[in-house]
């Protein structure tokens, strides 16, 4: 319900809840969680599609950077595993997805509180060139942390459309949705080949998410968002918490710095990019027009 109402708490919850909760070794509970995510959000995308409140170009240009990053972050995993061996691995992953889980609990709060009344939304805009550039760079980076921990799937990109593309709630969540429908079966799949996914533990979610979904989505007008993205934000930074004590103490913290660089300078290039074009433009003299006779 949260994933259909809001476009987040799907891997954000999942991942952490099936391994601190059920004891799921983590790299299983990361590849089982974007499996289940990924047909979770291809019924809310479904939903929203039928709504007309995604924007498909900017789906679109998003999956192309989004898709490749996550595979490759799904094959980093296995790599490491075979160069480190799995206790280390599951170190580094407790370290990484408990990083990225302060990271987008943070983000979510300031979502909540503090972001949305100083955009000015709006519910479309006609893509040029920068915003294509912006959701190629956006799709990558977040595809490669989400291939890797699961995290982050609708609160990071949603966060990312609301600051970078100033889109409308409704039209948030159903880009966000259809987005993460398509990235998630690209890591699902690389999970799969992986051998990293529990099918019948993911069944089992299934029976509750996919009803959720739908319902969800269907009152994704009327909850009131402020209050669950707060609550959400709080539940990310405590489950985030508890996740890097289990992990390699030295990792995490750079982890979440990194995060918050990428974030800063993902929000920040796009606009710097828009000044300098106009800044260029002011300076270039008239060209005047000749008479003719």
């Amino acid at each position: 319900m949260l994933v259909g109402m809001t476009g987040m708490g799907g891997g954000s919850l999942m991942t952490p809840l099936l391994i601190l909760v059920f004891g799921i070794q983590p790299v299983t509970a990361i590849g089982t969680d974007i499996f289940y995510s990924a047909i979770t959000k291809t019924v809310g995308g479904w939903r929203h599609l039928k709504m007309r409140t995604a924007k498909l170009d900017l789906v679109l240009w998003m999956a192309v950077g989004s898709v490749p990053a996550a595979v490759g972050g799904v094959f980093l995993i296995d790599l490491l595993g075979n160069a480190v061996g799995q206790d280390r691995l599951d170190e580094i992953v407790y370290a990484l997805l408990g990083g990225t889980l302060l990271m987008v609990g943070l983000i979510t709060l300031a979502r909540a509180l503090i972001i949305r009344g100083l955009i000015e939304e709006r519910d479309d805009f006609k893509i040029e060139h920068r915003h294509r550039v912006a959701a190629v760079v956006i799709g990558a980076t977040t595809g490669f942390v989400i291939g890797i921990t699961s995290a982050g799937s609708g609160t990071v990109i949603a966060i990312l459309l609301i600051t970078l593309f100033r889109l409308s709630p409704r039209r948030v969540v159903g880009t966000d949705i259809v987005h993460a429908a398509v990235l998630l079966w690209a890591a699902g799949i690389a999970h799969w080949i992986g051998g990293n996914v529990d099918f019948g533990l993911a069944g089992t979610i299934l029976l509750g998410s996919v009803p959720g979904v739908v319902i969800g989505a269907a009152l994704s007008a009327r909850a009131p968002q402020g209050v669950l993205r707060t609550a959400l934000g709080l539940v990310l930074v405590g489950s985030g918490i508890v996740t890097v004590q289990k992990g390699d103490p030295t990792l995490w913290p750079i982890a979440a710095v990194v995060a918050a660089i990428g974030l800063g300078l993902i929000i920040y290039a796009p606009r710097w990019y828009a000044k300098r074009r106009a800044r260029d433009g002011a300076g270039k003299p008239d060209i005047p027009v000749e008479a003719t006779g």
